[in-house]
Order: structure tokens, then sequence, then C-alpha cells
């Protein structure tokens, strides 16, 4: 078996329908990640503060950036995500699935960062933090 990684997408949809982690890899979990306040002029615990899903999508991303840098990972090095997202009165209560996926393709897929993750899209009752649309919890591999 290969000491590297390996991911096979089903089409052209930026996610993997399978990643193969090798047994030398070591996994990186990283807890739910929350978006952080975009309009600090917007009242504290609301939608405002924090923006749209691809907003928050975008702020929750860059703070995965951070952390996994902080383990000298990048977001290449994800091979499994779970979004855990809330409906909004503009998707009529469902979860805005489209604003996930303008903040995600930033990411992921890209000419840039051409790796792309296993995903799991869940729409929730709450989330912790007032104002929040969305959490993203990852799972990194560090090979040798």
């Amino acid at each position: 078996m290969s000491d590297s990684i390996q991911r096979t997408r089903a089409g052209t949809f930026p996610i993997s329908q399978t990643v193969t982690v090798p047994a030398s890899a070591s996994l990186v979990f990283i807890s739910g990640t929350l978006p952080d306040v975009a309009d600090p002029s917007a009242p504290p615990g609301t939608q405002a503060a924090y923006g749209n899903t691809e907003v928050q999508a975008v702020s929750v991303f860059n703070k995965l950036r951070a952390i996994l840098r902080q383990q000298d990972l990048d977001l290449g090095d994800i091979v499994s995500l779970k979004v855990f997202l809330l409906g909004t009165e503009a998707t009529g209560g469902r979860l805005d699935f489209a604003g996930l996926q303008a903040g995600y393709t930033q990411f992921f897929g890209t000419e840039q960062q051409p790796e792309t993750p296993t995903r799991t899209a869940l729409q929730v009752a709450g989330l912790p933090l007032p104002g929040a649309l969305i959490e993203v919890e990852a799972i990194a591999a560090r090979t040798a």
C-alpha cells in the first residue's frame, strides 16, 4: 500500500467520494469551529454580526487553516469534514447549501489547493454561538 493519502472523486463535484489514509499517517482531529464576527457594528449575537452562510463559511475555513498551520499542516491535509448548518429565513428555514458551496469552493478543489476531503453537511436545530449559521469539524492526516 502507498504511504500517501489516496482520494477518489465522483465527477466534478468538489468533494472526495473516498479518502484512504495509510497506516503510517497520524490523524489530527479539530473540534467544531465557529465563525468570527464579520460586522462588529451589528448587534452582538445576531446573524447580522456574523454574516450570511458564505461569509461565515469563509471565516470558519480561514480559522481551520490557521489551526492547521499551528500543527505544520494545511487545508490540503484535511481528509474529512462535518458541516453543521442552521436553516435561514432566506431559504425558507432550510440550510443554505449554495452559501456553503460558495465559501467551500474558495478553499477546496482550487488550482492553488486541489485536494478535496470527504464531507457531510447536516442541518441542525441550533448551534452554541448565537448568530452562527455554520460549525465545521475536521480530521486532517499527517503523512511521513
